[in-house]
């Protein structure tokens, strides 16, 4: 993976995913808000040219894009004015494309007209983030599709190395060799485990991330990791799938969050 330059200044990165499902299906799962929900940060969209999608990622932290094309079930883009404050405005693109086998290719390509690289590194970073989360996507299609679905999503900036953020979330997590198919179990407060099977753990461009298919506190996914974001941001996106999914995911995220902010304790006030 890397950015592909061009003449013209136009500067993109591309990501894609093969995925169970119709076309249909994986729209439903890219292109709506509870679809975009169940498997990355809540959502929500507005389908059509004009309409508006917008992300929750936390912390105050919302993305919002203006869509330039709507064409069901196959492609549709957006617009965002930028990522962080003075980058140019950027333009996504997502596409499905269906194959052989009842299958599909999920592509997202970035892009962004520049004439230095001052960017750069913003591009690099969303294309590293999105092969974690295409895990967890087909994870939803496979398993948990048409499901009702609910997020225990916690992200926190630390004060530490990526690196050494996430030594102290693995040691927590009693992630021992992180190979797949390790067992993990960690009781994160009374009546709060988070129990699974280790699908994934891994390390691109600097982040550190791990996969786990969740029997606890509910069937779901969760997808956790370390990254470098202007500093180092600790994240935990646990998804819940099923009837019950909502109300445990409501008790589960102030625990959670405590969990989290115990392993990374502020620094004291000088």
């Amino acid at each position: 993976m890397s950015i592909q330059r061009d003449p013209d200044g136009r500067r993109s990165v591309r990501v894609e995913v093969e995925v169970p499902g119709t076309p249909e299906q994986v729209w439903q799962a890219i292109a709506s808000g509870p679809g975009i929900s169940a498997w990355f940060v809540p959502t929500q969209l507005d389908g059509r040219v004009g309409g508006e999608a917008a992300s929750d990622f936390g912390g105050g932290m919302v993305s919002k894009a203006v869509i330039t094309a709507w064409e069901p079930p196959h492609r549709f883009s957006a617009e965002d004015p930028g990522w962080q404050q003075g980058m140019p405005p950027v333009a996504t693109e997502w596409t499905v494309e269906a194959k052989a086998g009842g299958t599909c290719v999920v592509r997202v390509v970035h892009s962004m007209f520049a004439s230095t690289d001052d960017w750069d590194g913003q591009l690099e970073g969303t294309e590293h983030g999105w092969p974690g989360y295409f895990l967890v996507l087909r994870r939803y299609l496979e398993h948990f599709l048409g499901q009702r679905s609910a997020q225990v999503q916690t992200m926190a900036m630390v004060q530490v190395e990526t690196p050494a953020a996430w030594q102290t979330l693995a040691a927590a997590m009693q992630l021992g060799g992180g190979k797949p198919g390790e067992r993990v179990a960690v009781e994160v407060a009374p009546g709060v485990t988070i129990a699974g099977t280790v699908e994934r753990v891994g390390e691109s461009g600097k982040q550190h991330t791990m996969l786990l298919a969740l029997e606890q506190p509910a069937p779901g996914t969760m997808f956790a990791g370390a990254f470098p974001c202007g500093g180092t941001m600790v994240s935990l996106q646990t998804f819940l799938y099923g009837d019950a999914a909502e109300g445990i995911a409501r008790e589960a995220a102030p625990k959670v969050k405590a969990w989290i902010d115990g392993l990374f304790p502020a620094p004291a006030a000088s």
